[in-house]
């Protein structure tokens, strides 16, 4: 959809303050009115975007224990997290900070992708006899992203295989766990 593309590329090219939607209907050769009829506010108009991009599925828990089932969710999340642009993750955050119906469009988008990510694993896990600690899905949902955002924007280091292993063994399965 070509509203939602152009939205993208000028929040990643001006960020969240400078983009319009006067901006967004010329890049996009459609009226301001149109533009208006189907997203309430710029803040409306970007989560409809953010959530456009970000249809990916998490993969379905295939191994047999809960350590490979993390490692390949890890490994899915530390890719769909690289590839975004830093530019737009930037933006995002910018936005976030600074305009409260963002934050919460994006809080919504962020709390369904973590529940389509976190509920079949941890639950076969549960099923399976791991002891989880307590809102282990939700601590997942809350380290694993922000070590893999902090190891791609911050340090400017890749999110390889070496890096996903430690992430779990050494962080995610001790605090996942319980008398671990």
């Amino acid at each position: 959809m070509a509203i939602l593309e152009a939205t993208l590329s000028l929040l990643t090219e001006l960020g969240y303050e400078q983009l319009s939607i006067e901006a967004v209907a010329g890049r996009s050769g459609v009226a301001k009115t149109t533009i208006y009829r189907r997203y309430r506010d710029k803040a409306d108009l970007v989560a409809a975007a953010v959530d456009y991009r970000s249809h990916a599925t998490p993969p379905s828990p295939a191994a047999v224990d809960l350590r490979e089932n993390l490692l390949a969710l890890a490994g899915w999340l530390a890719r769909q997290i690289a590839e975004q642009e830093i530019g737009l993750l930037g933006a995002l955050f910018a936005g976030m900070r600074g305009d409260p119906r963002l934050a919460e469009e994006m809080r919504r988008i962020l709390r369904r992708d973590e529940a389509a990510m976190t509920d079949e694993p941890f639950r076969k896990a549960i099923g399976d006899g791991e002891r989880l600690t307590p809102r282990a899905a939700e601590l997942f949902a809350e380290i694993a992203p922000a070590v893999i955002v902090h190891r791609v924007v911050v340090a400017g280091e890749p999110c390889d295989e070496r890096f996903v292993e430690h992430l779990v063994d050494d962080i995610l399965l001790p605090l996942l766990l319980e008398g671990r």
